[in-house]
């Protein structure tokens, strides 16, 4: 019978933080595991600027973006999923017993989700709907939050939610210490405000308390849980933890002082995260435990920023677009990105609004799909509020007659870290003690194919041959 697998997705981290925190954490479980466990380089082969919502697609259906097409969130993805389902599909479909917890993509609920041991979509779904039903009572409070602190953090709270959730709470496994770590950070937060922005780390430990409960009460021979938490601190606390990494860098001493523990902040709840389940997988041997990230992140650009451009009231500017509500539906995204379908019969028109809508003399960015939808970035940085840097048909508008808003940056930067195409894949098994050393490269789509033969399963035509990666 083949070896049962936990898929731990981090998104984004590479080996350049791991070994940071493994050299700075020598009694942790990641450095006590790490040399027992066999790893691997991936490098993802997508043809694109490198975003997450491209890049785990890849590494979930075995084929790159040229071939899978997705681009972004909320993308319809019916075509990609007749063609090149994702792994938890092909498995399911076989009659392995899988669970899913918050992939990138996996929204909608599946009609059949009775089929999977349990399937809470990812973060970014339009609707909370779960398997099984409590779990709904999180998802519903788990987007509510997670739209609240899209880009800034928020401390406002959805009360009515939160108590939905927490009267299911101790069925659904959080546990007593998870609630004193909540706890310790609203009144961290509340001794030194700038640490709220630890609360992007918080959803992610919620969700795994949950997630653990389902693994340890089901145990399928597959799972997945994803968790941004470090890509998120990496992203923007780069340029403290690493300063030499940039040529020139406009963030001050202060600055760096104050967030350069903020990776490792997040990395040591990712080193908790994996020591549950090391644990698990040493009460349980016939799992392997499998941790990756479909791309990594590096130094980017290390400047300074006090503000962006948000579109924040999307009905205003489809009004100036002349397109009713009812002609049009919104997408979800992750800021300063926003997603929409627009009815067919007018997507010509919206197509026209855009074209003549310019931002600091620039066109506005737009991707388009098939089906009406269109993906928009803003996220502009340090414009004037009182100078109007916007034209519609070559007439200067406001920016708030758009329905858009200047915000305050909160960490006072942008992306001082960002994606490269070299991730991290290494398994730990209790019953494979000393692995072969080193770390072979392999693709992000060697993945798919290496879990689908592994399982017995027939890999099909479009994807890798398996035998790049073995445990």
């Amino acid at each position: 019978m083949a070896r049962k697998i936990v898929l731990l997705e981090m998104n984004e981290v590479p080996y350049r933080i791991l070994d940071h925190f493994v050299e700075q954490n020598p009694n942790s479980s990641l450095a006590r595991t790490l040399p027992k466990s066999t790893q691997f380089e991936t490098v993802t082969t997508d043809n694109c600027s490198l975003s997450p919502w491209i890049t785990w697609p890849s590494l979930h259906r075995g084929v790159n973006n040229e071939v899978h097409d997705i681009m972004h969130l909320g993308q319809n993805l019916e075509r990609q999923d007749n063609l090149y389902p994702p792994i938890w599909k092909k498995l399911v479909d076989a009659g392995v017993s899988t669970g899913v917890f918050g992939p990138l993509h996996s929204w909608p609920l599946p009609e059949d989700s009775e089929r999977y041991s349990f399937y809470l979509p990812d973060t970014f779904s339009p609707t909370p709907e779960s398997h099984p039903d409590p779990l709904t009572s999180f998802q519903n409070f788990n987007l509510v939050m997670a739209r609240e602190s899209a880009g800034n953090v928020s401390t406002r709270m959805d009360y009515g939610s939160l108590m939905r959730f927490m009267m299911q709470a101790p069925g659904l496994g959080l546990r007593p210490q998870t609630l004193l770590s909540v706890a310790k950070q609203i009144f961290d937060e509340r001794a030194e405000p700038w640490k709220r922005t630890r609360r992007r780390t918080f959803q992610s430990v919620l969700a795994f308390d949950l997630y653990m409960k389902q693994l340890k009460k089901t145990k399928p021979s597959f799972s997945n849980v994803f968790s941004n938490h470090v890509a998120s601190a990496m992203h923007r606390y780069w340029a403290a933890l690493f300063p030499s990494d940039f040529n020139e860098l406009e963030l001050s001493d202060d600055w760096q002082e104050q967030y350069c523990g903020e990776i490792d902040y997040a990395m040591d709840w990712f080193n908790r995260f994996y020591e549950r389940l090391v644990a698990f997988a040493d009460r349980n041997p016939e799992y392997v435990i499998v941790t990756a990230s479909s791309m990594g992140q590096a130094a980017t650009w290390g400047g300074h920023v006090d503000t962006q451009l948000y579109l924040r009231d999307l009905d205003k500017f489809m009004q100036a677009a002349g397109l009713s509500s009812a002609q049009w539906s919104k997408r979800p995204a992750m800021d300063p990105t926003v997603s929409i379908v627009v009815d067919p019969a007018h997507v010509a028109t919206f197509k026209q609004f855009l074209a003549e809508l310019h931002i600091c003399g620039e066109p506005t960015k737009v991707s388009a799909k098939d089906g009406g939808f269109f993906d928009l970035h803003f996220g502009q940085t340090d414009l004037d509020p009182n100078t109007k840097v916007i034209t519609l048909r070559g007439d200067p508008i406001s920016h708030t007659d758009l329905g858009m808003e200047i915000v305050e940056v909160e960490d006072e930067c942008g992306s001082t870290g960002y994606h490269i195409p070299h991730g991290i894949l290494f398994t730990y098994d209790p019953q494979n003690p000393n692995p072969e050393p080193g770390r072979k490269q392999v693709e992000v789509t060697d993945i798919a194919p290496w879990l689908l033969d592994h399982f017995g399963l027939e890999v099909p035509g479009y994807m890798n041959r398996p035998g790049a990666i073995s445990l």
